[in-house]
């Protein structure tokens, strides 16, 4: 089994008086049913398991009235021998982006309170596909809708997302700390590590090595916890490879499923050309790229698509190494990198991983070491931005640590990084007092520029600092006021 780091979160959300109903989005294929199934299975003595694609019939129990007592009573008419137990019972509602009735009841589980619901879902993030899935289930429920109405007047047609009854929480595939983990390596190996980059003092050879090909073989395999699962199982690459094509194929399967007419016939052809868009040395996502003459009205709604389902992540382009970064970002200028690194190797074709894990890097190693910092970042629930100027002048992230905007750049071998240098030297143009350069390097400082190896990114501590108000004594205030207006 694989240790995830939501664990801990789901962990802190059972023990939170009043929680509300919990909802898990995430990229197709990261994990979300298994972990929502063991939690469940680890810390209730009743689960009860819906799959709304596996069982379609299961819909019916959520048409019409979304009274609790009704929803588990026509539950009870499907699940033989189910029971319910206030207080210790977890329905699981699996692929709830089927069913939008359920996603509507989240709110009167919420209100009744006698039971906990987690609810999974891989397409929840795009924009109208419930209005799409709502078509096609009332289709498969069509014969039975008859029923409904007579029990209850009239059918429910209208059915919302219950704002503020329901808690979100966003899952991505293993991040590399999670690969370190799957692969045995112990928590004194990490928190060596982390001592090593806060004292900024080197890694022993011993370690830094071992460390360097296990990161080598995390961009090789990714996150994905199938293609992990068929490694540890076989130790194959090719296995690997098979797992990330079955992926890919079911992917591809839902952007020509579930995406709007519109924008069907351009989904796939967005996500095929991200290899070219990255091998360019301007990695700008430019629409032409994907077809020649592609313009922006044509491609947009399709990559908008592919972001909202988590397949890809954009970084948007600022030309101010400043705070706030989202107030500073064009929205019209971003790359695009792969939501995990494991997608963008498999587009590579075959012999990539090989060459990976070998450490034969050609022309493209400087792409796949910046999808790999993308992958980092937006595992860490990041928004991702980068410096460019018309000068051509370039760092390749910006960051927010202990609020300052600090660049970061990212290098697949030793190399020179000119931009480095002139923002560096001209402190009172860029505002910049500390730069992060991540490569095929031991620790190192060289005044304001720290060097770190690529597989210390999961080390950067991105959390929002501490920031303790001073309490306003109100009373005082008043009190003062109240001596003022008096005295006049």
């Amino acid at each position: 089994m694989l240790k995830r780091k939501i664990e801990d979160v789901l962990v802190q959300w059972k023990s939170t008086d009043g929680h509300k109903p919990l909802v898990i989005m995430g990229i197709r294929q990261c994990g979300k049913t298994f972990i929502a199934q063991h939690f469940a299975a680890a810390n209730y003595q009743n689960v009860i398991y819906i799959n709304f694609i596996k069982q379609p019939d299961r819909i019916n129990a959520f048409l019409g009235s979304k009274d609790v007592n009704d929803i588990l009573l026509n539950l009870s008419a499907q699940i033989q021998g189910v029971t319910f137990i206030p207080g210790d019972t977890c329905f699981i509602f699996d692929e709830i982006q089927e069913c939008p009735e359920a996603r509507t009841s989240l709110k009167f589980f919420k209100e009744d309170g006698r039971f906990d619901v987690i609810a999974t879902g891989s397409l929840l993030g795009v924009q109208g596909y419930g209005d799409e899935k709502k078509k096609q289930h009332r289709k498969l429920v069509g014969q039975k809708e008859s029923v409904i109405r007579s029990t209850y007047g009239r059918l429910q047609s209208k059915n919302s997302v219950p704002v503020g009854s329901e808690e979100i929480i966003e899952m991505y595939p293993l991040d590399f700390e999670e690969f370190l983990w799957a692969k045995g390596v112990n928590k004194e190996v990490i928190e060596a590590l982390r001592r090593f980059y806060r004292e900024e003092t080197p890694v022993p050879s011993g370690i830094h090595v071992a460390m360097k090909n296990l990161l080598n073989l995390y961009v090789a395999i990714g996150g994905l916890p199938e293609p992990i699962n068929a490694y540890l199982k076989t130790n194959n690459i090719n296995e690997v490879s098979k797992a990330h094509k079955s992926i890919l194929k079911e992917y591809r399967d839902d952007m020509v499923k579930y995406a709007p007419e519109k924008d069907k016939p351009h989904i796939r052809e967005c996500f095929n050309s991200i290899p070219k868009q990255l091998a360019k040395d301007n990695k700008k996502f430019q629409y032409n790229k994907v077809k020649p003459g592609g313009r922006s009205e044509t491609y947009m709604g399709s990559l908008q698509w592919l972001e909202d389902a988590g397949i890809i992540c954009r970084c948007y382009n600022t030309n101010i190494t400043g705070l706030p970064m989202e107030g500073n970002a064009k929205d019209n200028v971003f790359k695009v990198y792969t939501a995990d690194i494991g997608l963008l190797i498999e587009m590579l074709g075959p012999g990539t991983r090989a060459d990976i894990i070998q450490g034969n890097l050609g022309g493209f190693k400087g792409a796949i070491y910046e999808n790999l910092m993308a992958d980092t970042l937006h595992k860490k629930a990041q928004n991702l931005y980068y410096f460019l100027k018309d000068s051509g002048l370039e760092l390749d992230f910006l960051v927010r640590i202990n609020g300052e905007c600090i660049p970061l750049e990212v290098k697949a071998k030793t190399a020179q990084a000119k931009s480095v240098k002139t923002v560096l030297a001209h402190p009172e143009k860029y505002h910049v007092k500390h730069i992060i350069k991540f490569g095929d390097y031991n620790i190192g400082r060289d005044g304001q520029l720290l060097t770190l190896p690529n597989y210390m990114q999961f080390l950067l501590d991105l959390e929002p600092e501490d920031i303790v108000l001073e309490t306003i004594d109100v009373d005082a205030l008043n009190s003062l006021a109240k001596e003022i207006v008096e005295r006049s």
